[in-house]
C-alpha cells in the first residue's frame, strides 16, 4: 500500500507540472484542475464476469452491488482516498465538502435503488448518467475506480467505452470467469482493450471466480498457463492475475471485533489460490498481488512521462527566472533604498540610451542620415537659378549702387545678393536642427520603454522621459543659434579678395582682347611656337641631312633640349582609343618648395589626371578633376641643366618654361587636397607639349581656359604702373556680358560657401545635441533625481500592482518548479537505475507487506 500511498504523490506532482507547463495556478482552487489519469483504473467485461466483486475487493468493502444477472446498469465512478486513521471497517462518504460515515451495505442498497429507478424510469436503450462517490477508507488504494455496465448490454456503446478508457494512462482491467479462460482469445473486452491499449502497456487480465472452477482441470490448466504467460499467442503481451473474488465476503464472516479481518481474508484467499493454482507463481495470485501489478503498470506509464515533462519543466523555470529578472526584486522598503533603486534605474536607462545613440542599435541611424542625406539635398535644391538669373541680379546691381552708365564697381550689389542667397540656409540648417532633435526623442523613448526596470515604474519612466526632454529642448535652442551664427558669419563678411580678384580677372580679359585684336610680334611666342612644332613632328631626312651653318654646328654639338626634341615625348599612351596618356611629371611642393618625381596618369575620357609616387604603385596618392580647373604656364624660376649648357652655347637667351600649373576655376575651391594649385614640369620640351596640348583638351572641353605665358604674364602691379587701369576704367564695357560674367564668379563663391555650411553645420549640431545628450543630458537626469525629495521619489517610484502580481505569481511558480522539478527527478533516476526484479510483483508485495 506505500507503495500505492508513493504513486499518488507523484501523480499529483505530474499533474502539477503539466499544470504549470499549461500556464494554469495549481494553487488556484477556483481554476479547473487538469486531472490526471495515471490512477484511474477501467474495468472491463460482459455481465456476470465478476467485475464489481474485484473493485469491491479493492475497496475492502461491499459497497457496489454485485449479481448474475446485471447489477451494474450505469457507470459507477468510485474516488478513493486513503485516511490511515479510520477502522478498517469505516467508510466515510464525502458529498460536495461535507462528510458522512455509512456503511457498505446502506451504501449498496442505496446504489441498488437509485440503479433501479433509472432503469425502470428508462427505455433501456438510452445511455444512463454515471453515480459519482467519494469515499474515504483505511484499507482502499488511493484510485480511482469506474465500473462500467456489461459488455454485452445495450447501454454500452464505443462512446461510453472511449470516454472513460481512452484515455492514455488510463490502466484497464479485463475481468474474464475462470470457466472462460479456454476461450479467452475470442473474449470482447480483450479485444477492445487491445484496440485502445495496442502495446499492452496499461492492461491487466483478471481471472475472476476461480473456485467455482476447482474441479474442471481443464479451465485450471488454461488459468495456470495465463498466468504463466504461456497462453495462446495471438493474446496480447499483458499481465494477469487470479482472484476468488469473495475476500470481502471472507472477512465479513470473521471476527467481528477483529482489526485485521481484511488482511486476514487477503492472506487466506492467496493461500486459497495457491492450493487450486499449483503451478501458478504466487506474485499472481490474490487481491495483494493485484493492487501491486497496478502499481507496477502505474509505474511504467510515469517512467515513460517523466523525461518529456522534466524537460519542459526545465524550459519553464528559464522562462520564469527570465520574467523574474525582468520584474525585478521586490523593492527595499526605506528611503535609502528608494534612492538607491532610482539612482539604478537612471543608470539602466543610460546604459541603454547610450547603446541606442552610438551602436545603432535604435533610430540613431537617423541622424547620421539626416546629415548625409536630407540636410544636403536641401541645400543643393536651393533656388540659385532663380537669383542668379541675369535680371535678378541686375535688379539687385543697380538698386544697390544706382543707375550708372558702366558697371565699374558693383561691389554693394553683388554684396547684397550673397546675403540674400545665404539667408536661404538658415532655414534648411534649422530643419535639420529640428530632425535630429525628434530623432533624439524617439531614442529617449524607445531607451525608456527597453529599460525593464523603468516598466515596473510608469511614475518614474514619465518623469525621467519628461527631464530628457526638457534638456533636448534647450540643446535644441542651443544648435539653432550656432547654425544661425554659421550662416551668418558667412553672410556678414564676404573676403575684400574676392572683389579684386574680380577686378583683375576681368581686366586680364580685356587685355587678352585687345591682343587678340591688334596681334603684336612676339619674339618669345615664335620661338615657343618653332620649338612646339619641332617636339610635336619628327624631322624628316632633308632638314637632318641640309641646313645653315648654325645648323650644322648644333649638330656637331647637340644639347640636351635637340635630343629631347628629336626623340619627341617619353609619354606611354594607352586605351581603345588612345585615351589615357601616362609619364613622369615633377611636382612642386608646398612646403619645401623643392621638385618631386612622381608618375602621372591623365585619362582624358573621364577627365582625371593622377598621380603615383612609383609607377609600380596600384592606387592614386591624389586625383585632379580637370573639369573645375584652368590651365596656365608659368616661367622656371631654376632653369634646367639642358638649357643651362644651352646658355653657355647660345649666349643669355632664356629658353621655354618646363612649368605649368593647375589652378581651379573657383578661388576659394582647392585643386589637390588643401592646395589651390598644383605646379607641374616637365622632363622636356616634347613631354611638356604633350602634356600641356592634352590637360589643356580637356579643361577647354569642359569650359575652362588656358593663360599662356606672355598673355598673363602682366601683372597688376605692371597695369597700375602702365596706367591700363586708368585706361580701362574709361573704357566702356558691355554692362550685361559683364554682369553675367560677374554673376557666374560670385555663385561660384556662393556655391563654396553652401559646400563648407553643409559639412560645418552637422559638426555644430552634433556639438550641440548630439554630444550634450550623452553627457550633459544624463547629468542632469541624475542631478534632478538626486535633488528630489524622498517623499517625492517614494510617490514616484509606486510599483505597478500588476507588476507586483506578476512578481508574485512567478515567485511562487519558481519555487513550485524548483520543488516538483526535484521530486520528479529523484522518481526519474530511480526508475532509470531500478530492474526489472527491482519492479516485479514479489519486490512489491514484499515491501507492503
Amino acid at each position: 500500500m506505500e507503495a500505492m500511498e508513493e504513486l499518488s504523490q507523484l501523480s499529483e506532482s505530474i499533474r502539477q507540472a503539466a499544470s504549470l507547463l499549461a500556464d494554469d495556478d495549481p494553487s488556484d482552487d477556483a481554476a479547473p484542475r487538469r486531472p490526471s489519469t495515471f490512477l484511474n483504473a477501467v474495468v472491463l467485461g460482459n455481465v456476470g464476469a465478476g467485475k464489481s466483486a474485484v473493485l469491491n475487493s479493492l475497496i475492502g468493502h461491499a459497497v457496489l452491488p454485485t449479481g448474475e444477472n446485471g447489477a451494474t446498469r450505469a457507470p459507477i465512478v468510485v474516488e478513493l482516498q486513503r485516511e490511515p486513521g479510520l477502522s478498517s471497517k469505516s467508510i466515510v462518504l464525502q458529498i460536495d465538502n461535507k462528510s458522512q460515515p455509512v456503511s457498505s451495505s446502506a451504501l449498496r442498497h442505496s446504489l441498488q435503488d437509485r440503479l433501479s429507478k433509472a432503469a425502470s424510469s428508462g427505455s433501456g436503450r438510452g445511455r444512463m448518467e454515471e453515480i459519482p462517490l467519494k469515499l474515504r477508507t483505511s484499507t482502499a488504494p488511493p484510485l480511482k475506480l469506474i465500473d462500467l455496465p456489461g459488455l454485452d448490454q445495450r447501454v454500452v456503446d464505443d462512446s461510453m467505452i472511449n470516454d472513460y478508457a481512452g484515455h492514455n494512462d488510463a490502466i484497464l482491467l479485463v475481468v474474464i470467469p475462470a470457466v472462460q479462460a479456454a476461450e479467452v482469445a475470442s473474449s470482447r473486452a480483450l479485444r477492445l482493450a487491445k484496440d485502445i491499449d495496442s502495446d499492452g502497456t496499461r492492461t491487466i487480465g483478471v481471472l475472476s471466480k476461480i473456485d467455482q472452477a476447482t474441479g474442471d482441470a481443464k479451465t485450471i490448466a488454461c488459468v495456470q498457463a495465463l498466468l504463466s504467460n504461456k497462453g495462446p499467442k495471438n493474446l496480447p503481451d499483458i499481465e494477469w492475475v487470479a482472484l476468488i473474488g469473495q475476500s470481502v465476503a471472507i472477512a465479513s464472516a470473521g471476527s467481528v471485533g477483529s482489526e485485521n479481518s481484511l488482511e486476514t481474508a487477503w492472506q487466506a484467499e492467496a493461500e486459497t489460490l495457491k492450493s487450486i493454482l499449483t503451478g501458478a507463481p504466487s506474485s499472481k495470485l490474490g487481491r495483494v498481488s493485484l493492487v501491486a501489478t497496478i502499481a507496477k503498470q502505474i509505474r511504467k506509464r510515469m517512467k515513460v512521462r517523466l523525461p518529456n515533462l522534466l524537460t519542459g519543466l526545465q524550459g519553464k523555470s528559464q522562462i520564469v527566472q527570465d520574467e523574474l529578472a525582468r520584474l525585478g526584486e521586490s523593492m527595499v522598503q526605506s528611503a535609502e533604498g528608494t534612492r538607491a533603486v532610482a539612482l539604478e534605474l537612471c543608470r539602466e536607462f543610460e546604459d541603454k540610451f547610450l547603446a541606442h545613440i552610438t551602436s545603432g542599435e535604435g533610430s540613431g541611424w537617423k541622424i547620421v542620415a539626416s546629415f548625409e542625406g536630407k540636410f544636403p539635398d536641401r541645400i543643393k535644391q536651393l533656388p540659385l537659378d532663380r537669383h542668379f538669373d541675369l535680371s535678378n541680379v541686375k535688379r539687385i546691381v543697380l538698386e544697390a549702387d544706382g543707375y550708372q552708365p558702366y558697371l565699374i564697381s558693383p561691389e554693394k550689389g553683388l554684396r547684397s545678393l550673397i546675403k540674400i542667397v545665404l539667408e536661404m540656409a538658415k532655414e534648411s540648417s534649422r530643419l535639420c536642427v529640428e530632425e535630429v532633435h525628434r530623432v533624439l526623442l524617439d531614442i529617449v523613448n524607445a531607451s525608456a520603454n527597453a529599460t525593464p526596470g523603468l516598466g515596473r515604474f510608469p511614475p518614474f519612466k514619465r518623469e525621467v522621459i519628461a527631464i530628457a526632454s526638457s534638456a533636448l529642448d534647450s540643446f535644441k535652442n542651443d544648435a539653432k543659434k550656432m547654425v544661425v551664427a554659421l550662416v551668418d558669419m558667412e553672410r556678414v563678411y564676404v573676403p575684400p579678395q574676392h572683389f579684386i580678384r574680380l577686378l583683375q580677372r576681368r581686366m586680364e580679359r580685356q587685355r587678352r582682347e585687345d591682343e587678340m585684336k591688334n596681334r603684336p610680334p612676339k619674339k618669345g611666342q615664335e620661338a615657343e611656337q618653332s620649338v612646339t612644332n619641332r617636339a610635336s613632328s619628327p624631322q624628316t631626312k632633308s632638314e637632318q641631312a641640309g641646313g645653315s651653318g648654325s645648323l650644322k654646328s648644333t649638330k656637331e654639338k647637340p644639347s640636351q633640349q635637340d635630343k629631347d626634341t628629336k626623340e619627341g615625348p617619353n609619354l606611354q599612351v594607352a586605351g581603345p582609343t588612345g585615351e589615357i596618356t601616362a609619364g613622369y611629371l615633377l611636382k612642386k611642393s608646398a612646403k619645401t618648395n623643392g621638385w618631386s618625381r612622381r608618375w602621372f596618369v591623365l585619362n582624358e575620357k573621364s577627365g582625371k589626371l593622377g598621380y603615383t609616387k612609383k609607377q609600380e604603385e596600384r592606387h592614386f596618392r591624389g586625383v585632379i578633376t580637370l573639369e573645375e580647373c584652368n590651365l596656365e604656364e608659368v616661367e622656371d624660376e631654376e632653369p634646367s641643366k639642358s638649357l643651362k649648357d644651352s646658355k653657355k652655347s647660345n649666349g643669355p637667351e632664356k629658353g621655354p618654361s618646363l612649368v605649368f600649373k593647375i589652378t581651379n576655376r573657383v578661388a576659394y575651391k582647392t585643386v589637390l587636397k588643401a592646395h589651390s594649385a598644383v605646379v607641374l614640369k616637365a622632363e622636356s620640351i616634347a613631354d611638356k607639349v604633350e602634356w600641356v596640348n592634352k590637360i589643356k583638351a580637356v579643361i577647354q572641353s569642359k569650359g575652362g581656359s588656358f593663360k599662356g605665358p606672355n598673355t598673363e604674364g602682366v601683372s597688376m602691379k605692371q597695369s597700375h604702373s602702365d596706367g591700363s587701369l586708368d585706361a580701362m576704367v574709361r573704357r566702356p564695357a558691355d554692362p550685361d556680358e559683364e554682369l553675367r560674367w560677374m554673376s557666374q564668379e560670385v555663385r561660384g563663391y556662393v556655391e563654396a560657401v553652401l559646400n563648407s555650411l553643409a559639412a560645418n553645420v552637422p559638426k555644430a549640431i552634433v556639438l550641440c545635441q548630439v554630444e550634450k545628450a550623452k553627457e550633459d543630458m544624463l547629468n542632469q537626469l541624475y542631478s534632478s533625481i538626486s535633488g528630489q525629495s524622498n517623499a517625492k521619489i517614494e510617490e514616484l517610484i509606486q510599483e505597478d500592482h500588476n507588476a507586483k502580481r506578476r512578481r508574485e505569481k512567478y515567485q511562487k511558480q519558481s519555487s513550485l518548479l524548483s520543488k516538483l522539478t526535484r521530486q520528479l527527478s529523484i522518481h526519474d533516476n530511480r526508475a532509470a537505475a531500478s530492474s526489472y526484479s527491482n519492479d516485479s510483483p514479489e519486490a512489491v508485495v514484499q515491501e507492503n507487506r
